[in-house]
């Protein structure tokens, strides 16, 4: 449908209609009180559409009709959803999640079509079920929950507003995932640092340069003990004169950790390179702490963890290429923290209270570190 003209507050439109929230294509004729839209590429373009008592529904239903949308398919339920205020409540991180997801589901082949093309009343759980147990057989078993996880809840939402009657994804099995909890050696931690401060130098677009922030992350995310997005979303409020303050997600709990040589070389010279940008760029530089991030992008924008992601990857591919390291050696962004912890001198409850958990359970994930024990001898 066409875009249409900007629109402007119409005292002559009915109350009960939002002005803000009408659907595109849709216009008012104050002079007859009708409704009407104009059909691309018609003699007689012009239509009416409703009259004056019209609901603000009636016109969205009338609208998508006329575009061919299919109130009844999976992607219709989708779409609503992501528009609900239920999923704009989400976190940002989880949004774009279930953006990613949306699409997946939407495209994955089946015998009748696309998935997202057919009717969410004819869809069971044994189909649901065969799309995920697919998508998991094609290596991907993470990938797999991942879209179970978006479409139970999405369900749960549509269910409960009346677009199905059943969550056919209510009650499925989740693929079995393969568990990688690596442990980064000391020779391959070091490697990597000293690799992306180098290749951090080169000049972007340099063949085998690297995101010249990449070694601050590492350094951070293992002396912090800090996931990715805790990394990514450090500003200059975490900065107190006694250690670097946490910002824990997950419901961990935060705490400083005090400064040290290693660590204040990585946040200065972190901080250095996103002062720099701003005054390349002219930007204005936020009046609050809270507002400064200390990681970005090269527009001054906030680093995006989709954006960090990609550039840790190439970075464990280019160190394998070069001799870095091996691939048996290869880590990941997590596995940081899964070193922090388990290098963390000191007892389990230390070590506790050093990660943030609440829980000592969590420590079997996270501490890979032997005790010394002595022998079971009498004296």
């Amino acid at each position: 449908m066409p875009r249409g003209r900007p629109r402007r507050p119409d005292a002559s439109i009915p109350n009960h209609i939002e002005q803000a929230k009408l659907p595109k294509g849709c216009y008012w004729d104050k002079r007859d009180r009708v409704w009407y839209t104009i059909l691309p590429g018609v003699k007689a373009s012009r239509r009416k559409i409703a009259d004056a008592s019209a609901l603000m529904s009636d016109l969205h239903r009338v609208m998508e009709q006329l575009a061919g949308v299919d109130r009844n398919s999976l992607d219709f339920v989708m779409a609503q959803f992501e528009v609900s205020e239920k999923f704009k409540s989400l976190a940002p991180a989880t949004q774009a999640g279930y953006k990613k997801y949306r699409k997946v589901a939407s495209s994955f082949p089946t015998a009748a079509g696309p998935l997202g093309s057919l009717a969410v009343r004819g869809l069971t759980a044994p189909l649901m079920q065969k799309v995920i147990d697919k998508i998991a057989a094609q290596g991907t078993p993470t990938k797999a929950n991942a879209l179970l996880r978006y479409l139970r809840r999405m369900f749960r939402w549509a269910k409960n507003r009346g677009f199905c009657e059943t969550n056919p994804c209510a009650g499925l099995e989740q693929a079995k995932e393969r568990q990688q909890r690596r442990l980064p050696d000391d020779c391959a931690m070091v490697g990597i640092v000293s690799f992306a401060k180098v290749r951090g130098e080169y000049t972007a677009h340099r063949e085998g340069a690297l995101a010249p922030y990449l070694w601050q992350m590492v350094e951070i995310m293992y002396l912090c003990r800090l996931r990715g997005i805790e990394a990514l979303t450090l500003a200059d409020d975490a900065e107190l004169a006694e250690g670097l303050m946490t910002n824990r997600v997950k419901g961990s709990r935060d705490n400083i950790v005090a400064w040290t040589p290693r660590l204040r070389a990585a946040w200065d010279v972190a901080k250095a390179r996103r002062d720099e940008i701003y005054a390349r760029h002219r930007l204005p530089v936020p009046l609050h702490a809270k507002d400064r991030r200390v990681f970005v992008n090269q527009t001054g924008g906030p680093l995006a963890k989709s954006t960090f992601d990609s550039a840790f990857q190439r970075l464990m591919k280019l160190a394998i290429t070069e001799g870095v390291i091996t691939e048996a050696q290869r880590f990941g962004p997590h596995d940081l923290k899964r070193k922090g912890i388990t290098d963390t001198k000191g007892t389990r409850g230390e070590k506790q209270r050093a990660s943030g958990h609440r829980s000592e359970r969590m420590l079997d994930v996270y501490d890979f570190e032997l005790p010394v024990v002595a022998p079971s001898e009498k004296d």
